[in-house]
């Protein structure tokens, strides 16, 4: 049985890269829900390994981004990005990159939920890894769907992402 706690004390691996039947284990055994529950909930350093164990069960595997849009976790991971530590600003634009990239409706999704100005504004204030995070979410967003390129320019990212 899944037990998110093991979270908080630093006991799950997140690098699944190599191992797609773990992901599909530990999100059949139920990890999923409890994830998006500590990006809620969590105290910072939980949200950005909740994002970052979420991040991985996502990557590479379809079923995975899909069963975690469906958990509900497009909110708390938008909220992460205003709210969320440097780690998890990170985190939560990665995993938000994978959903968008899987889905045209996590796109319409992730705008709606209001993702677009956090994420521009990472692109000039977030670390490294989290701006590089935010240009490939926008980038999705973009692609995807032609409101959400509009809204992107409209909410000045283009500058940023030029230079």
């Amino acid at each position: 049985e899944w037990d998110p706690d093991c979270v908080l004390k630093g006991q799950l691996s997140f690098d699944f890269s190599n191992h797609s039947n773990k992901k599909v284990a530990i999100a059949r055994a139920g990890a999923i829900p409890p994830l998006v529950e500590l990006l809620i909930s969590g105290s910072k350093k939980a949200q950005a390994k909740a994002a970052g164990a979420l991040w991985n069960l996502a990557c590479g595997n379809a079923d995975n981004a899909v069963a975690i849009a469906k958990a509900d976790a497009i909110p708390p991971l938008v909220k992460l990005l205003t709210s969320g530590s440097e780690e998890a600003q990170g985190n939560a634009a990665a995993v938000l990159s994978i959903l968008a990239c899987r889905n045209a409706d996590n796109a319409v999704a992730i705008a709606k939920a209001g993702a677009i100005p956090p994420l521009v504004k990472l692109l000039t204030s977030g670390s490294e890894e989290a701006q590089g995070n935010a240009a490939a979410v926008l980038s999705i967003l973009a692609c995807r769907n032609a409101d959400n390129a509009v809204a992107i320019a409209k909410a000045d990212a283009i500058p940023p992402l030029v230079k």
